[in-house]
């Protein structure tokens, strides 16, 4: 008797997991036919839409999103590279999008523009020279602001630079500013916070790498452990609070998702060789826009000192490094309602000039 109810026990739980089996993979049939959208914005002139632009020759996905489409363009420039994130965007621009047309780019090679990339053509040049191209499209003959974040805030300083025309003012945030003094810092930080805390893992692993770095698994690993110690993300309560977007928001399809990790380490590894050579005290020592430089007292990453020195030689117009007392490198993710607040602050008065 005892082994017949194990039989029958053995029989509904084979044919439980097999339902239980068969729906999840009838939802994930569906959800791969699903297109990808956005939450739309109430009015007559709001604009909430993911297009597909022709960039560079290759196509490329731009979401736009303001309560009025006649309001002047922001263009946010996400980091990496390949670190495309069109699913949390608005989480972080919903204030913005009360007085500008915010506009959030997956770059060739990232996102939803990483589908049937030619990678023979990614380079920081050829972004730098898409990012002027979205520039034109997108601002139709008027100046707009631009945003850069980490891996973007050396794409933006580029394009401002040759191509300051188009611009009416630069805001970085993460700035890179020299690959090789912003890794010798960063590694003595995250080996002293090892050392204080006893860790001889994190020290054994971080002994076996030494800056400046010549592969990605050398940043990959000193990153892991920088993440460890909170010099990345500094408020990672905040952080994780964008998880459920990332995961299910609908601006990109299941496929998107699916191929999304391979693209971004497949740009990271491309565009190594760009990622190596970063001087900006040489390269960039002026830009004819007003610049502010959003920083994170707690980014270890693009390390905030270096922000500061660069900001006191740099020429430009104006000059401004506003300072985040409690975030680190990803400042929209840590601190969303305050760095929109004091772009908004800074942004607004620029305005009057168009």
């Amino acid at each position: 008797m005892i082994a017949s109810r194990a039989r029958r026990w053995l029989v509904r739980a084979t044919k439980a997991v097999a339902a239980v089996v068969a729906l999840v993979a009838l939802a994930l049939a569906a959800w791969w036919f699903v297109p990808p959208g956005t939450q739309p914005i109430g009015g007559d002139h709001a604009i909430a839409e993911i297009e597909k632009l022709e960039i560079g020759g290759f196509p490329q996905t731009v979401l736009l999103r303001g309560t009025d489409r006649r309001n002047p363009v922001l263009l946010y420039l996400h980091g990496g590279p390949g670190s495309a994130q069109l699913p949390i965007a608005r989480l972080y621009s919903d204030q913005l999008e009360q007085h500008f047309v915010v506009a959030h780019w997956d770059q060739r090679g990232a996102g939803a523009s990483c589908r049937d990339v030619d990678w023979s053509t990614l380079s920081l040049d050829q972004i730098v020279a898409d990012t002027i191209e979205v520039a034109e499209k997108i601002g139709h003959g008027e100046k707009i602001i631009l945003v850069g974040h980490s891996w973007g805030s050396l794409v933006g300083v580029l394009a401002v630079q040759r191509r300051p025309d188009l611009f009416l003012a630069y805001a970085g945030t993460g700035q890179l500013v020299h690959r090789d003094r912003q890794e010798r810092l960063s590694y003595d930080w995250v080996v002293e916070q090892a050392r204080k805390a006893g860790d001889e893992k994190a020290l054994a692993e971080l002994a076996t790498i030494h800056p400046p770095y010549t592969t990605q698994a050398e940043f990959k690993r000193q990153r892991h452990w920088l993440s460890e110690y909170d010099g990345e993300i500094y408020d990672t309560k905040a952080a994780r609070a964008v998880l459920p977007a990332a995961i299910l928001g609908r601006e990109y399809t299941l496929e998107t998702r699916l191929h999304y990790t391979g693209c971004f380490e497949k740009s990271l590894e491309v565009l190594l060789p760009d990622r190596l050579n970063v001087d900006l005290f040489t390269r960039v020592p002026r830009l004819e826009v007003p610049v502010f430089l959003f920083t994170g007292r707690h980014d270890e990453n693009t390390v905030w000192s270096l922000v500061e020195e660069w900001a006191s030689q740099l020429q430009a117009p104006h000059v401004e490094v506003v300072w985040f007392e409690d975030a680190g490198h990803f400042l929209a993710i840590e601190a969303p309602d305050e760095f929109q607040r004091r772009l908004l602050e800074k942004l607004l008065p620029l305005l009057s000039s168009r």
